[in-house]
């Protein structure tokens, strides 16, 4: 239960902390959080040694999703991190890697629902919508 809840506090200072900031004020914010979050089970499985190639898979379809996000289509970004919590909960039944911490699947799922709910959110209400990649001036 704690890391659940460690997990939704991170998540809940994370998304303050980018909208005080103005870290989030453009779309390649959240594509970039997402491509970090699908990239740790690859860490996982190199400190493992196994399936390596399943989680760079994995996390490859994650990263195209976060970069047609960006680019494109903005929704994808809150249900993509959305749904790699979704993939935390499922994951040992996919993926055999014994470099997965067992509390991780829980901390990381709770991090990312919250998470992708308050980018689906922002998407919604077109509080992210609106704004684009930046743009050097």
């Amino acid at each position: 239960m704690l890391p659940i809840i460690i997990g939704a506090v991170l998540a809940i200072v994370m998304a303050f902390l980018a909208r005080v900031t103005n870290f989030d004020r453009d779309r390649s914010y959240y594509a970039v959080v997402l491509i970090v979050i699908a990239t740790y089970y690859v860490l996982f499985a190199c400190i493992a040694n196994e399936a390596i190639i399943s989680e760079i898979i994995v996390a490859s379809v994650f990263s195209i999703i976060a970069i047609a996000g960006a680019l494109r289509w903005p929704i994808l970004l809150g249900l993509g991190i959305f749904m790699h919590g979704v993939f935390d909960l499922m994951h040992g039944y996919f993926i055999t890697n014994s470099g997965v911490p067992e509390w991780w699947p829980a901390f990381c799922a709770a991090i990312d629902i919250v998470l992708g709910a308050w980018v689906i959110y922002l998407v919604k209400t077109k509080k992210l919508a609106s704004m684009s990649l930046a743009t050097p001036n």
